[in-house]
């Protein structure tokens, strides 16, 4: 990625969320989000997560997101939904800017040479295409 710094990744992310979620009611409410940190902690979630990744899901960001909501009851909804999308932006700025898959696959740009390999070109005494 090019050297973009994260005022201007922000901006875009803005930009987007605000296309996406035109009005307040857009916005996700903090009973989903509250739902949302529930299902974090469900068993099956958790089982889930220990099987993909080794660990168990961690559910503080998303309880996070319950408080964030709820510190803001007290504003107008255009106003909610502004700062909803100024924290989103800055979340999805974070994730754009930290490393990915991206950064550890080069990109192919040929196809590989000789694969998949004819039934011909295989060992007369090997069953398996991988020698």
């Amino acid at each position: 990625m090019a050297d973009v710094d994260f005022t201007t990744i922000v901006k875009e992310e803005v930009a987007r969320l605000q296309v996406l979620h035109p009005t307040p009611e857009d916005v996700p409410s903090c009973l989903k989000l509250f739902d949302d940190f529930l299902n974090c902690n469900v068993l099956g979630s958790q089982m889930r997560s220990l099987y993909r990744y080794g660990q168990v899901s961690v559910c503080k960001p998303k309880f996070d997101e319950v408080k964030f909501c709820f510190s803001l009851r007290s504003y107008s909804p255009e106003a909610r939904r502004d700062a909803w999308i100024q924290r989103r932006a800055e979340w999805w700025a974070r994730r754009r800017l930290d490393k990915s898959s991206e950064d550890v696959w080069d990109i192919r740009t040929e196809p590989l040479r000789n694969w998949p390999r004819r039934f011909e070109e295989r060992d007369a005494g090997s069953d398996s295409l991988i020698n």
